[in-house]
């Protein structure tokens, strides 16, 4: 007992630190002249509720239109992922959500990130809603809203699955985000037409891309999966830093709680999952799959090639794909998947 009270003491010192942290750098950011201003993401719903995500940060506003404001545009675009890093979130800020008429105010958390349900009364299909927080100048943000009775949707993993890292796992955080601009990201040889022949085949198909990479990334990462042809779909990225009980936050719970989540969200959809086998996808959707079989219509893994398994710290190993009902599909690019996936769900 005594040295689990002492770890819980320590960690939650980290918190603390952290948000002491915070407290400086808003600060000085604030005194510089930066205003909280809400970072938009791809969102998604039904037509009856929808999941708002954003992030507040501290940032210089340019008059819309101006000169600063276009170069500042070109900046971001260029932009590699360590920057992302150095800007200052705004935590317990309050961001309103205005959709069809439907306003709705919410509050960031302690890491200025916005994810919020808000109910609606939307059509199916792609719609657009503005978030703003106070001073600041409004932005819009898309939000995908499935239509009743869809059945089939994909979730899928992003490094090592759409997009090739080669690096040794320590650095991979660390390479893909402070180093790497998303012009130098390799896209999986025929990962983008697998995906988009799935949503061809079903039509209305949301799209949603789990990983466990920090959302300060979301915007170069969005511009990769654009860059390269991949379907439009929300992120579902992850906060870095200490939480109340812990260092570092648990990728895997965040993929687990996001499954089951979608689980709960659209309990008619049979999705796709599709991931690797250097991480421990094919352990969390096998789990995933016994939970809730009535919700997955197939496992489609990328096998890594054997330089690849290295500098991932080796392959995932599982039983779970003989105790699964549900097809598991093996294959080291996205046409191999597509061709398997087709023969499995015929």
């Amino acid at each position: 007992m005594p040295d689990e009270t002492a770890s819980a003491i320590r960690l939650h010192r980290a918190a603390r630190i952290d948000d002491a942290i915070h407290e400086f750098r808003e600060g000085w950011a604030r005194r510089a002249g930066r205003v909280p201003t809400v970072i938009p993401y791809t969102g998604y719903g039904t037509t009856s509720r929808i999941r708002v995500l954003g992030r507040v940060l501290l940032t210089k506003q340019p008059k819309p239109g101006s000169r600063q404001a276009r170069k500042a545009q070109r900046r971001e675009e260029r932009v590699r992922g360590w920057r992302s890093f150095v800007s200052v979130p705004v935590g317990a800020v309050e961001v309103t959500i205005e959709v069809e008429g439907i306003v709705r105010t919410v509050l960031a958390d302690r890491g200025g990130v916005v994810d919020a349900s808000v109910d609606v009364e939307l059509e199916p299909g792609w719609h657009t809603i503005t978030m703003v927080t106070p001073g600041s100048e409004p932005v819009q943000a898309p939000i995908c809203i499935v239509a009743p009775g869809t059945d089939f949707g994909i979730v899928c993993d992003i490094d090592d699955t759409v997009m090739v890292t080669a690096l040794p796992r320590p650095f991979l955080a660390f390479w893909n985000t402070f180093v790497l601009d998303v012009h130098a990201r390799t896209p999986t040889p025929g990962m983008a037409v697998f995906l988009e022949r799935l949503t061809k085949e079903h039509p209305g198909a949301p799209v949603i891309y789990l990983s466990t990479g920090a959302w300060n990334v979301a915007p170069t990462l969005s511009r990769f999966l654009s860059r390269n042809l991949y379907p439009t779909g929300p992120l579902l990225l992850t906060d870095w830093g200490p939480t109340h009980d812990r260092f570092f936050r648990n990728g895997r719970e965040h993929k687990t709680t996001n499954l089951r989540r979608l689980a709960g969200e659209f309990p008619d959809i049979r999705w796709v999952l599709i991931g690797d086998d250097g991480q421990h996808d094919e352990e969390i959707y096998g789990e995933f799959a016994l939970e809730h079989p009535q919700n997955v219509a197939a496992i489609a893994i990328r096998q890594l090639s054997t330089s690849e398994a290295v500098l991932a710290g080796g392959r995932s190993r599982t039983d779970l794909t003989a105790e699964n009902a549900v097809p598991w599909v093996y294959a080291p690019d996205g046409a191999g998947l597509s061709e398997k996936l087709k023969r499995a769900l015929d």
